[in-house]
This record gives structure tokens, C-alpha cells and sequence, in this order.
């Protein structure tokens, strides 16, 4: 994450989406933006400066799969200007 924690706690939180989403959290040798750990998911918001770095971030996304978890990647700007869009799109991946 390249802003501010960009998916505000108050959104994340248990009673919005019905899991616990913790921020900022070592998996492995690796640090996620957010996990649900119920569900092993992990979701990172990317800025611009991940558009150089596609091919570091598949192979921590494979790193992170031999972990068991999932990943979701959700483009900073969508985060930013389309923040239901966005937590739409958790709620999907979690299932719901």
C-alpha cells in the first residue's frame, strides 16, 4: 500500500463484512496489506507503482498460495474512488 491503510478499519470490520480482517500482517516471510484469517485470504491494494512490479507480485502471490491462502488484488484508484465497488468484491471473494 503506497497512501494511507486505503480500505478504512470501520469498513472491514466484522459487522460490515461478517469476518475478521486484521491489516497488516506477517504471512510467512511476507507482509499483507489484509487477511481473513477464517478464510485465508488475503487482500493487497495496489498503487501505481505495482504496475512496474507484475512479476514480483505473482510470485508472492505464489508464495503466499503454497501458504493456502488466497489472493485478491484490488487496484488502489478503485479503492479510492469506487470504495462499495470495492468491498464488493471482498464480499465475493469471501464467498458472500
Amino acid at each position: 500500500m503506497e497512501r494511507s491503510q486505503w480500505l478504512p478499519p470501520e469498513q472491514l470490520r466484522a459487522r460490515q463484512l461478517g469476518v475478521e480482517v486484521r491489516r497488516q500482517v506477517a504471512v510467512g516471510e511476507l507482509i499483507a496489506d489484509f487477511v481473513v484469517p477464517a478464510r485465508r485470504l488475503v487482500i493487497e491494494v495496489d498503487g501505481s507503482a505495482h504496475h512496474a512490479h507484475r512479476a514480483a507480485d505473482a510470485r508472492r502471490d505464489r508464495k503466499l498460495a503454497k501458504l493456502g491462502y488466497r489472493v485478491l488484488r484490488l487496484e488502489a484508484e478503485l479503492v479510492e474512488r469506487a470504495l462499495p465497488e470495492a468491498l464488493e468484491r471482498v464480499r465475493e471473494a469471501l464467498g458472500r
